[in-house]
């Protein structure tokens, strides 16, 4: 792993920096809107529009890139990304945020489908799961900071603003001065919803749910300690807590998805974060329930998607995985795209314990489905060839969705026992 991240560290370092810059902005916007005055509905609209824009960019950034080049593509939505970072103090009302999302979350993906394209064409097949899980480190370990700068600033004020502006303007200069500038790049053959969810309605329907609880999280979980009457340290300790414990769960759940039946590790995993989002709903208003809850449901929703991803690519054929990776992506935006807007409907409803009841009923409710599908199916009826499991998180782009996918063959093919 140390020699991966000497051969790439300028692309680990860029993408550090544009997590902190993303984690910041993310933070920030719902702890400044609390303070603006806007309404639980305004900002719950603000926070899915990130979403919205970063699913349809995984769509069109890869023309994109394929038309006019990496270059150009990363330097024209990286200087959009500063500009949209700075005139959010200036222009504080519902609407200019909103269309400022949804440019930011385009920004973003590209700019990851960019850097993560060089990623990848540094990555040889040897070296292709290190990576991937260093880049899971990087991004986690980015937000964490994220949270840290938030909580040592003034939300009033525009420093915090200026902040990740700069930082995303200075993750551009090792990426593009220490990489080669032209990958191949090949756009990926799109597979259709409805055959992705005919070879496996159990990851299509767990990752639709996961958009759920990925958006309350990354989203919503600063209006929430608002909400609840938490400090600025407070509420960025608890966003923190969420990631921390998704980095360390990620592979001792990893160990255990390549040795059982996945179906009963997703229930399991289900029913522990379902607990802990219960625990929050029973009982609200405690900074240190807050806290093991989100580590419960952080540690257990993020490295679940990338337990499902793999228990997808066991019914697909080879040919297929790159492609299934696109609609598994699109899947999850969609409901991505819809998490924020019921968070804010049962905060408006319910007070922070409705936090807690969403992310409840999401992650119950594909433990109950997951128990439903292995009834109507057992294991020894299916012939199916497991894949490794691969440590890929919920920011994932269309770029990374393939390395993992070339991960799962490639280890395929070295361990047929597999």
């Amino acid at each position: 792993m140390i020699q991966v991240f000497g051969a790439s560290w300028a692309l680990f370092l860029g993408m550090f920096l544009l997590m902190i810059g993303n984690g910041l902005q993310g933070t920030l916007l719902g702890l400044r809107g609390e303070m603006e005055g806007f309404s639980t509905l305004e900002l719950s609209i603000v926070m899915s529009a990130y979403f919205a824009g970063f699913l349809f960019a995984s769509k069109m950034v890869p023309r994109l890139i394929q038309r006019v080049g990496h270059v150009r593509v990363f330097a024209a939505l990286g200087s959009t990304i500063s500009a949209v970072l700075i005139l959010y103090p200036t222009l504080a009302e519902p609407w200019a945020w909103t269309i400022g999302r949804v440019a930011i979350g385009f920004c973003f993906c590209g700019v990851y489908v960019t850097a993560e394209s060089w990623l990848n064409d540094a990555s040889s097949n040897e070296t292709r799961g290190q990576s991937l899980s260093v880049y899971m480190i990087v991004q986690m370990a980015g937000i964490v900071c994220a949270q840290y700068i938030v909580s040592r600033g003034d939300v009033g004020g525009y420093v915090l603003f200026i902040i990740p502006s700069v930082l995303v303007s200075l993750a551009f200069a090792p990426i593009l001065l220490s990489v080669k500038p032209t990958p191949a790049f090949d756009q990926t053959k799109p597979m259709t919803i409805r055959r992705l969810i005919a070879a496996s309605p159990l990851a299509c329907f767990g990752m639709f749910m996961l958009g759920g609880v990925f958006s309350a999280q990354f989203g919503m979980s600063a209006v929430y300690g608002a909400r609840a009457g938490f400090s600025v340290g407070e509420i960025s300790l608890f966003v923190s807590s969420i990631y921390v414990a998704a980095l360390i769960a990620q592979y001792p759940i990893g160990w255990a998805s390549d040795r059982m039946d996945r179906r009963v590790l997703i229930v399991a995993v289900c029913v522990i974060g379902g607990l802990g989002a219960l625990m929050g709903t029973v009982l609200p208003g405690s900074l240190w329930v807050a806290l093991v809850a989100g580590a419960l449901v952080g540690g257990t929703s993020n490295p679940l998607y990338a337990l499902l991803i793999a228990y997808a690519n066991d019914y697909l054929e080879r040919e297929d995985m790159a492609a299934a990776s696109g609609g598994l992506l699109f899947i999850n935006g969609i409901g991505a795209i819809a998490g924020p807007l019921i968070v804010g409907a049962m905060l408006d409803a319910f007070g922070p314990p409705g936090y807690w009841a969403f992310l409840t009923f999401l992650l119950g409710v594909v433990a109950i489905y997951a128990v439903w599908r292995m009834a109507r199916r057992s294991r020894s009826e299916l012939d199916i060839d497991s894949v490794p499991y691969a440590q890929v998180g919920p920011a994932t782009t269309p770029i990374v969705a393939e390395m993992a996918q070339e991960w799962y063959i490639e280890s395929e093919d070295q361990d047929p026992a597999q």
